[in-house]
Order: C-alpha cells, then structure tokens, then sequence
C-alpha cells in the first residue's frame, strides 16, 4: 500500500508550444502550471489545473526533433457528466481551433466527441460520468 497520492503527467512532442499552449488553454481552460527552456536541448510548457492529479506537458526537442506521431487511438478522454458545461466546452474546443473528428472507435461518438489538434493528437470530450 502506497502512502503517496499519485500524479499524472501526459508528456508529448509538440511542433509548436505557443500553439499548443493556446489552443488547450483556450479549448480546455488549462492554465500554465510552468515551463521550462533550454534544458538539455528541451523547452517545454505544463498545462493544468491547480491541484489537479493530472497535467499535460508539451515539449519540443531543439537538437533533436521529434516530430509528434499520434494515432487515431492515442487519446486524451475527459469526463464531462453536466450536458451544459459540456456543450460549452465543445464550442470551446472549436473557438480554439480544434476539428471535430468520427473517433476510430464509435464507442465514443455514441455519448462524446472526438477533437483533433494542430499535430493530430485526439481528444474526446466524453458527455458521461467516468466509469471508474
């Protein structure tokens, strides 16, 4: 049995942090969490909510780029039970520049829907409770 609380942190390659940073801030209300340039070769950003369990961190290797590979089953899903608050959060997403997108999986456009960013990474926002 583990004293500690566990944190999540979903870390990818990026093509363009400004982007990225606005577009899951705009889209998904994240705040920058913090950030980071010239370490290693790396510059990075660290977006979440403030005593979350979880954040997303995007980064851009300046030596060696990694260019981002993501896959139609590579993603990101969020619970949103309130139908208002996820409407709202949908148009969010649109306003920030996300493309709706058909998920691979039609599990999730049964109750959600699946948004794609600049670099082809999926989101769903999900309009359920999490199962778990």
């Amino acid at each position: 049995m583990y004293n500690l609380i566990p944190h999540l942190r979903v870390a990818r390659p990026v093509s363009n942090l400004p982007t990225s940073k606005a577009m899951y801030c705009e889209g998904l209300g994240l705040q920058l969490l913090g950030s980071f340039s010239e370490h290693d070769g790396f510059d990075g950003i660290m977006l979440g909510l403030p005593g979350a369990g979880y954040h997303l961190e995007f980064i851009v290797d300046r030596q060696h780029p990694v260019p981002p590979t993501p896959t139609v089953e590579d993603l990101l899903v969020l619970y949103l039970p309130d139908h208002a608050e996820w409407q709202t959060r949908c148009a969010c997403m649109r306003a920030a520049g996300f493309r709706a997108t058909p998920s691979a999986n039609p599990y999730w456009d049964e109750h959600g829907v699946t948004f794609v960013d600049h670099d082809g990474y999926r989101t769903v926002l999900q309009n359920a409770k999490s199962p778990v």
